[in-house]
């Protein structure tokens, strides 16, 4: 005789163990995506404190940039919340690995 509640509960896990173990294999490839961008995060964040975001910024200003250039860099918030964003991450990262 087939026991139906140890099949039942056998299934219910199966798809635990699925949907975790999906879950995991997304975000290991995330992690390894967030570490291999740190360079181009960091040539971004010289950009955004150096002088040649200010020269970007005043040319837009003054309306020597091509219309239908994509400008979003130009944002301050943009840059100010994903630089953020890549250090509230980086010390959750440091974090939990000191846990």
């Amino acid at each position: 005789m087939k026991d139906q509640r140890a099949i039942e509960r056998i299934k219910e896990m199966e798809e635990i163990l699925d949907r975790a173990s999906a879950v995991f294999a997304e975000l290991e490839k995330n992690l390894s995506d967030l570490q291999s961008i740190q360079p181009d995060i960091q040539k971004l964040e010289a950009y955004y404190t150096g002088k040649d975001w200010k020269a970007d910024f005043r040319l837009d200003e003054q309306g020597k940039l091509p219309k239908d250039l994509k400008r979003g860099v130009l944002s301050e918030d943009a840059i100010y919340d994903l630089l953020e964003k890549n250090r509230e991450m980086q010390d959750l990262l440091k974090n939990d690995g000191e846990s």
